[in-house]
């Protein structure tokens, strides 16, 4: 496979002639939508002879592109509604975990089975990917994704003070017989969500303290993921206070102690460090190296750089991701680590302004549609290895960051470059097929057996 980036003057037919690939193929990889319009600057991905591509797309199976609520051409839908009683809010606290973004709903269309890519097997590392995703997702979504999944988190339980496990609002059990039928682990994500939705280290602070709180959690939870097929933990504890240090360490280890009795793995979520000191509330409750001993892997949150309520920015600049896994490196056995990778786009309107000003969070291929319609030309940082654009609307000045096949690039080159573990998708909701073509022309994609 290549990547393309579309020059003046160029259509997907003068792309398909001049680069010797199908125009369908082209418009399925990249989730175009007639009429096939394209923006300058825009990172295609190509293939040769339909890789990839199900037989007979044609125009039903490229209404994908953003799925059928996308509204392109009456101004870009702002996101995915969630079931009633369940606040988009009331997920992950900052950025994309405000806002899911569309959730395509076409059914009918089977999953393409992951490219075997251009590299021969043999050649291609073999790495553990992972990604998120809330128990609305769309059906179709999930499985036009799950081939390329070694586990799938489903987000979130929660817990009470006294360590009584919360289930999700939605059931979540389609989700792990999907996950089984693909050969993907199925992952039971615990997060200590307050009433209000946010990541609330108070109670974090109860739990690590309370030996009796931390036995009846981890009992309920053990018994919840055996009755319900789960094969693995993840633990995504953010804003843990300095004082609690210690105590999440050890509340980690005797957890993983108990989980691997059962053949169950956990996994830890780590806020971005570059070095032990780092100052603020994200960071000086983790601690890399005991939290690496205590887990069987962790997962770099490796984004959010650019965030809803900060300024305009990259969302994951490569060049402070790999800053990142530098130190992480120096802490933890790379064999542990996953890249945490973004799946989603911030819109900012313009100027910036502290305090007021919250970014809107769009999908990746929206990001796209939205510089199609508005005529603008996408720009890549090079520093960072994202692109952006600028657009205008009702009077208003947009500034749009999100991810493409150049970004994923970067961060597939730094997982090889490391030797990591793998890699993990925060988060699923919205299918953004390039990037999975291009993880598996790069990647072998670990699989379990279903018997197992």
């Amino acid at each position: 496979m290549q990547i393309y980036v579309v020059q003046t003057g160029d259509t997907v037919d003068t792309i398909a002639e001049r680069q010797n690939v199908l125009v369908d193929t082209i418009i399925y990889n990249n989730q175009l939508i007639p009429p096939y319009r394209l923006a300058v600057g825009q990172a295609l991905l190509l293939s040769s002879e339909g890789a990839g591509t199900p037989e007979g797309i044609g125009e039903a199976a490229v209404e994908d592109a953003g799925g059928p609520s996308t509204g392109i051409g009456e101004g870009v839908t702002e996101g995915v509604v969630a079931p009633e009683g369940i606040s988009v809010d009331s997920t992950k606290e900052a950025g994309a975990h405000e806002g899911i973004g569309e959730a395509a709903t076409e059914e009918g269309e089977a999953p393409a089975e992951p490219n075997r890519g251009t590299l021969q097997p043999d050649t291609r590392p073999t790495i553990h990917v992972n990604g998120y995703a809330y128990p609305f997702i769309s059906r179709w979504v999930l499985e036009q994704t799950l081939p390329y999944l070694s586990e799938l988190s489903i987000f979130s339980y929660g817990f009470t003070p006294e360590g009584n496990l919360v289930p999700p609002p939605l059931e979540e059990g389609w989700m792990i017989e999907a996950a089984r039928n693909a050969g993907a682990v199925a992952t039971l994500t615990l997060t200590p969500l307050g009433e209000d939705g946010h990541f609330n280290n108070n109670l974090i602070h109860i739990l690590v303290t309370d030996l009796s709180a931390q036995q009846n959690l981890t009992r309920q939870l053990l018994m919840t993921m055996l009755e319900k097929g789960y094969g693995a933990l993840n633990l995504d504890f953010e804003y843990i206070m300095a004082q609690d240090r210690l105590g999440y360490a050890r509340f980690v280890g005797n957890i993983t102690q108990m989980m691997n009795l059962f053949g169950i793995q956990v996994s830890v979520a780590l806020a971005p460090k570059t070095s032990d000191e780092q100052e603020g509330v994200l960071y000086e409750g983790m601690d890399y190296a005991l939290l690496g001993a205590a887990a069987n892997s962790v997962l770099l949150m490796t984004y959010e750089w650019g965030y809803a309520y900060g300024p305009p920015m990259a969302i994951a600049p490569a060049n402070l991701v790999r800053q990142v896994v530098e130190y992480a490196v120096t802490r933890i056995p790379r064999e542990k680590i996953s890249l945490g990778i973004p799946n989603y786009a911030y819109d900012w309107p313009l100027p910036f302004q502290s305090g007021i000003t919250r970014a809107r969070t769009i999908g990746n291929v929206e990001a796209v549609q939205l510089a199609i319609l508005h005529g603008a030309e996408i720009q890549f940082d090079e520093t960072a290895q994202s692109p952006y654009f600028r657009y205008w609307q009702f009077g208003v000045q947009h500034e749009v960051w999100f991810e493409d096949v150049r970004s994923y690039q970067a961060a597939f080159n730094i997982i090889k470059e490391f030797n990591l573990r793998g890699a993990g998708y925060w988060q699923i909701m919205q299918l953004f097929r390039a990037n999975w073509l291009l993880l598996a022309d790069t990647f072998e994609v670990e699989k379990r057996r279903n018997d197992s």
